[in-house]
């Protein structure tokens, strides 16, 4: 079952389980859209895998399997290169 993160990684901004802006890798790592697109390139930095909008978790189903609350922020993504 997907995390659900609370936010972007690259610059902190909220990301609430039904945001429509949410990325994510398969290792589930999370970006806004705005990141994800002009700043990472569609790339993960931490895996190099690609960025894909997150699925939206129907809300009878969130209210039995809530969003995560651990926020991942690392504010040198924009510098990084993937490994």
């Amino acid at each position: 079952m997907l995390e659900l993160r609370p936010g972007c990684e690259c610059c902190d901004r909220d990301l609430p389980p039904e945001s429509r802006d949410a990325r994510i890798c398969t290792f589930e790592c999370t970006f806004c859209a705005d990141c994800a697109e002009s700043v990472l390139g569609g790339i993960c930095p931490n895996c190099a895998g690609e960025l894909v909008p997150r699925p939206i978790r129907p809300p009878a189903a969130l209210a039995r399997h809530l969003a995560s609350a651990r926020r991942v922020f690392n504010p040198g993504c924009r510098s990084q290169q993937a490994i």
